[in-house]
């Protein structure tokens, strides 16, 4: 059987698919119900992914997978941004610093 591919920043098991569009993407390698992506293996043994739709919903041999963007531990931020300050405003304090003044 095929062994899952490791993700480069975080280690975790995923899949490598191949989207209808051609590109590729990679999804947890479990299936997951609260994924987004329908996921299975064609007859030469690759992995094709797609989002169902109502026009196309998902075929009996197909499952749920997340895709792993949405998971990955090492691209998400530790911390949220600081959002208290406004685009364009400096701190003084903090610039004068950085440029030497004592003032």
């Amino acid at each position: 059987m095929h062994r899952p591919a490791q993700c480069g920043a975080c280690g975790s098991d995923v899949l490598w698919t191949i989207t209808d569009a051609g590109k590729r993407l990679a999804v947890n390698a479990r299936p997951d119900p609260e994924g987004n992506t329908a996921a299975y293996r064609d007859g030469t043994g690759t992995w094709r992914s797609r989002r169902p739709t109502d026009e196309l919903p998902m075929a009996p041999w197909e499952r749920l997978y997340m895709p792993h963007v949405a998971t990955c531990s090492a691209r998400r931020p530790a911390e949220p941004p600081e959002t208290t300050r406004c685009l364009g405003v400096i701190n003084l304090a903090d610039e004068r610093r950085r440029r030497g003044d004592r003032r």
